[in-house]
């Protein structure tokens, strides 16, 4: 892991107080870039997602589609766990502590909207960090290559769908042109984009594709820090009228990745997957595509809503929650192969 991974908790922690001090003392420039709208998407949040999401993309192979076949089983256990079990589980776990536990402790007219972003936290499979997860685990590189690419080319169809069913579960009503819009300004677009310039690069050679792509590493970083503190700066009232809210969003968040880890991990036991497939098989069901729930979540409710500071709370804890995993699936190999 490189820096910046290795200490994403500290660098959100550093954008949380950042992004507040700015919000509270320079609350004009912040107001100026958030009324900065078309057809409800906010230009420079978009910008920033694209600068952040499209050099991840440029490292997902589609070709890698071809070798699904010869890993059958983990990836239906995958698939299981990320379109079948991990969207519906997150929307019993906010109903029960976000509807019903902590609503005493939460302001009443974000409750919905803390709900909302949960579920699109969860309805969004990782794609780019879950290559540094598998790596740290030794997994199957073309499987991980394989499984993203898949989860990708589902995403483009089941995202919507699936949020729209279950935010209608919930009572929350979402507008389909604005949620269409999200799917195809952060997902088809981008994914358009990278591939074009995947190939455009791998034209110049392997050495140029990974020169290309270690210099403009650095502008995700950047992108997604910038996000972050702008979101916060916006949040930054609520925050500090309610400091635990976040700590009651992470709840949630955090069963929900223990139990789709475990579940995912202990499915792959059962049909007799290899150990080097079952851990990044947990690790893609347990984690998320934050910058896509982020950028879903600004779109529907804007800057100020629970849904976006709920999406952030998953940025906040991925890499503590994710490194206890794979500590887990690594030290818990003897016991899998006895299996």
């Amino acid at each position: 892991m490189n820096l910046f991974e290795r200490y994403l908790t500290v660098w959100v922690f550093l954008c949380i107080v950042v992004g507040i001090a700015l919000g509270q003392f320079l609350p004009g420039p912040f107001q100026a870039l958030g009324r900065m709208e078309i057809a409800q998407v906010n230009l420079p949040v978009g910008l920033l997602i694209w600068v952040m999401v499209i050099p991840m993309l440029l490292k997902v192979d589609f070709g890698a589609l071809q070798q699904v076949r010869g890993y059958w089983r983990g990836i239906g256990v995958t698939l299981f766990i990320n379109w079948a079990v991990k969207p519906f589980s997150m929307a019993l776990l906010g109903w029960i502590f976000i509807r019903q536990v902590f609503a005493p402790y939460l302001p009443a007219e974000q409750i919905d909207s803390y709900i909302a972003g949960l579920i699109l936290l969860a309805a969004a499979p990782c794609t780019a960090m879950v290559f540094v997860w598998s790596r740290l685990t030794n997994g199957d590189p073309l499987f991980t290559l394989s499984q993203v690419a898949l989860n990708d080319t589902i995403m483009v169809f089941a995202f919507a769908p699936i949020v729209a069913l279950l935010l209608g579960l919930s009572s929350i009503t979402v507008p389909w042109d604005t949620l269409l819009t999200s799917v195809v300004l952060y997902i088809v677009i981008p994914v358009i984009l990278a591939q074009v310039g995947r190939l455009l690069l791998l034209r110049r050679g392997q050495a140029a594709f990974d020169a290309m792509l270690e210099k403009i590493g650095p502008w995700s970083v950047a992108a997604l820090l910038a996000t972050l503190v702008l979101l916060f700066a916006f949040q930054g009232r609520a925050i500090l009228d309610q400091p635990l809210v976040i700590a009651m969003l992470a709840i949630p968040i955090l069963i929900q990745v223990l139990f789709t880890s475990s579940l995912a991990y202990w499915l792959n036991r059962r049909v007799g997957e290899a150990h080097n497939v079952a851990c990044p098989s947990a690790l893609i069901g347990a984690s998320n595509f934050f910058e896509l729930a982020v950028a879903a979540a600004i779109s529907l409710f804007g800057f100020q809503s629970g849904a976006a500071l709920a999406t952030v709370v998953g940025v906040l804890i991925e890499v503590p929650v994710m490194l206890l995993v794979v500590y887990t699936v690594n030290h818990s190999k003897g016991w899998y192969e006895r299996g």
